[in-house]
């Protein structure tokens, strides 16, 4: 190239190019016409070639070239008659034709095919299957469900799990496959469209479904499309309550009551940030609740389930505790269809009730007297002394960090301490009900919140903290879209400055994590065994649950709730006598006698194996072991008494913003 008066010269092979693209742009005529020029030029030179080279070839001119034309023809199949170059030439116009027929045919079979792949590749086919599974919507809690249905489902029957999201198929079939893995007999069927969609819902078949469950996506309007799911699963299903069992999911408290009305009589609705704060407050101050919490809800060990209880009717639950040798009884269903979990010793157990039991398998639980195993002497007898008030840290603020903090308050002993440090404006909290008006039993009077400004994102600030006076922290990540970051990124970042600050005084922290992203657990810079609230985790593991027994439902709700019943992790010395060795059952009798159900334990020699970490869910009753006093037992019990003490007159208070931070919003009162 080289510029002359201003023009830039073109080389002409530049120019043949152009004009030879600018002649294919033209037209597929155009198009047809050089692929006919450009096979001719290359099939006639090699025919003569081979005409010519061939030694039993004509010797004559007018011969060679007919045998180049035949050889030609035969190539292109184009004919090969020879004759006058009339007849040559209507030969020649019979194979094009032929041609043109065979290719047009082959062409509309291809663009047939390819449609009918592209329909079945896309999910739009209607699903012809009895008693299946199905699943609505994506969400960060999908590859848990299923996984949880297809390992409740893998000792027994062969089944489907249908799942239908507005998303393409090959990706949601991708992305099962490598979070959920092998299904064995299980067959996990996707399709693809808006579930909102009546028509679109009919194709995963859910009158013949057996249970159905709709699940919240992570974007804003999520509630809402929960609502519009469930009033299209109810115009398919009809007003008839026939249909399967309906569970859903909202986050917002606002669409629970009207999600209800919509799933109908037979539909159960969760709030997942409601069950993640409950299950963040009962974590503080009881280090490993969470491992327990997955162990429990998860069908790879025990779980919960219902069991005959004509054995013991007439009798007292307390007999029904030491009534089993392989599980453990933790209430009572009544005919009436109430739950009552950890009741006292002495309830009767009404004819028609169903003992709630952990265990195995529900067809493994049989009555087996087991009091012969108890040893009293090795009972502790001396009443344990109340829980003192706590001091916590809050660090981050969320949707959900509301919820926490009053459920930390109805939750603490009287005269608890809330530090909460955040970056960022914390609303103003909604009225106490009116019905507490107890000054020692009123949430406000039992825990006193005083907030703090920091930048969070920079370690600094973290590394600055006084830790030591604190009995349990509470890291939260921002809600998904507030920063150029993911979520999970802000509380690694917390989490590595307060293990830099373990290790610098020594001290080990009890810290609960919350984390949007089960993969980043094992990046999280904490202590092998602790406790990580995977919000979408925990809450589709419950739902899994709650769809192979929906009579559960209650009794999450009371385990996972402020009050009645929870789950809790004591010391063993609280029930028998540290380093003397005594069966499983002598802790269960020593629960009892303390209006406790015990249904596990925590080995403190082992709570750094990965294997668990030390939990123990449902041993068997003659299991003998030396306890310590640092082993943990798990019990089912409800919150102790309240001590009666004078309230205090101030309970919440705020701080000013830092000078070095004038437009932090840190005198927001909660």
């Amino acid at each position: 190239m080289e510029r002359l008066k201003g023009r830039v010269s073109v080389s002409l092979r530049d120019r043949a190019r152009y004009r030879f693209d600018r002649t294919l742009a033209r037209s597929t005529g155009t198009l047809m016409g050089w692929l006919v020029v450009t096979c001719l030029a290359v099939v006639v030179p090699v025919s003569a070639l081979m005409v010519w080279t061939d030694p039993g070839s004509p010797r004559s001119l007018s011969g060679r070239l007919t045998a180049v034309w035949r050889t030609s023809g035969e190539t292109l199949r184009l004919g090969s008659l020879t004759g006058t170059p009339l007849r040559m030439l209507l030969s020649a116009l019979l194979g094009l034709v032929a041609l043109l027929c065979v290719s047009t045919l082959i062409g509309v079979i291809t663009t047939g095919l390819e449609k009918r792949l592209a329909v079945l590749s896309r999910g739009r086919s209607t699903v012809l299957e009895q008693g299946h599974a199905v699943v609505l919507g994506w969400s960060d809690q999908v590859c848990t469900v299923v996984g949880e249905l297809v390992a409740a489902q893998a000792p027994h029957r062969p089944w489907a799990v249908v799942l239908l999201a507005d998303r393409d198929k090959a990706e949601m079939e991708q992305a099962l496959a490598t979070r959920v893995g092998p299904t064995g007999r299980t067959r996990i069927i996707c399709r693809s469209g808006p579930a909102s969609d009546p028509a679109v819902l009919a194709l995963v078949s859910p009158r013949t479904a057996s249970t159905v469950l709709v699940l919240p996506s992570g974007e804003p309007t999520a509630d809402a499309e929960v609502l519009r799911t469930l009033l299209a699963l109810r115009a398919v299903l009809g007003e008839g309550a026939d249909g399967p069992p309906v569970l859903a999911a909202v986050r917002d408290d606002r669409y629970r009551a009207p999600a209800q009305l919509a799933a109908g009589p037979r539909g159960t609705v969760l709030e997942t940030d409601t069950v993640t704060a409950r299950l963040i407050a009962q974590c503080v101050g009881r280090p490993g609740l969470s491992l327990v919490l997955r162990d429990l809800l998860d069908f790879a060990g025990d779980e919960f389930h219902l069991a005959d209880a004509g054995a013991f009717e007439a009798g007292t639950f307390g007999a029904a505790l030491l009534g089993h040798a392989t599980s453990c009884v933790v209430g009572l269903l009544t005919p009436q269809g109430r739950t009552l979990l950890s009741p006292p010793a002495d309830t009767v157990v009404a004819p028609g009730s169903r003992l709630i039991v952990l265990t195995r398998d529900e067809d493994a639980v049989g009555p087996e007297d087991c009091n012969h195993l108890v040893d009293p002497s090795a009972i502790v007898t001396a009443q344990p002394p109340p829980d003192a008030p706590a001091r916590l840290l809050l660090l981050g603020w969320n949707r959900r960090a509301p919820l926490v903090v009053d459920q930390l308050r109805r939750t603490a002993r009287p005269g608890s301490v809330l530090d909460v440090v955040t970056d960022r404006a914390v609303p103003a909290p909604a009225p106490a009900p009116a019905r507490e008006t107890d000054p020692v039993t009123a949430p406000a009077a039992r825990l006193t919140v005083r907030f703090r400004s920091a930048d969070l994102s920079r370690p600094e600030n973290l590394l600055g903290l006084e830790l030591a006076p604190y009995d349990g922290m509470v890291v939260l990540g921002p809600d998904p879209g507030e920063g150029p970051e993911r979520p999970d990124d802000r509380t690694l970042v917390t989490l590595l400055a307060l293990r830099l600050l373990e290790e610098r005084t020594g001290r080990e922290l009890r810290v609960v994590t919350e984390l949007t992203d089960d993969r980043n657990r094992p990046l999280a810079p904490l202590d092998p065994g602790s406790d990580v609230i995977v919000s979408g985790e925990l809450t589709g593991l419950l739902m899994a649950q709650i769809a192979q027994n929906r009579h559960l439902a209650t009794v999450f709700d009371e385990l996972f709730s402020a009050e009645g019943s929870t789950i809790c992790l004591r010391p063993a010395g609280r029930y028998v006598r540290p380093g003397v060795e005594a069966t499983f059952a002598t802790v269960v009798a020593a629960a009892r006698d303390l209006g406790e159900c015990a249904i596990g334990y925590r080995d403190h020699d082992r709570r750094t194996t990965p294997a668990g970490y030390g939990v123990r869910l449902n041993p068997d009753k003659g299991e003998r072991r030396r306890w310590t006093a640092e082993d943990q037992v798990v019990v089912v019990a409800g919150e102790p008494p309240e001590p009666r003490e004078p309230a205090d007159a101030a309970t919440i208070t705020a701080r000013q913003p830092d000078e070095d931070q004038p437009g932090r919003a840190a005198n927001t009162r909660s």
